[in-house]
């Protein structure tokens, strides 16, 4: 069984009504990494999504979530 992790931060950051800057510049990284973030093409550090969810306010696993493949 294949596992990835799929995340809501485009759903989150859309809710919220920030842009991709906005939200780089908040938790400390580029567009461009937000931008793979939300595309699915980057898992983040803990430590990136400790600082996303906590932007969110939200708990780790609301924002990142496993996902089982067969």
């Amino acid at each position: 069984m294949k596992e990835y992790i799929r995340n809501e931060v485009s759903k989150l950051r859309s809710a919220r009504k920030i842009t991709q800057e906005e939200l780089a510049l908040s938790v400390g990284v580029s567009r461009q990494t937000i931008i793979a973030l939300e595309k699915g093409n980057y898992t983040p550090s803990v430590l990136l999504g400790l600082k996303i969810a906590h932007f969110f306010n939200q708990p780790l696993e609301k924002v990142f979530i496993i996902t089982y493949e067969k």
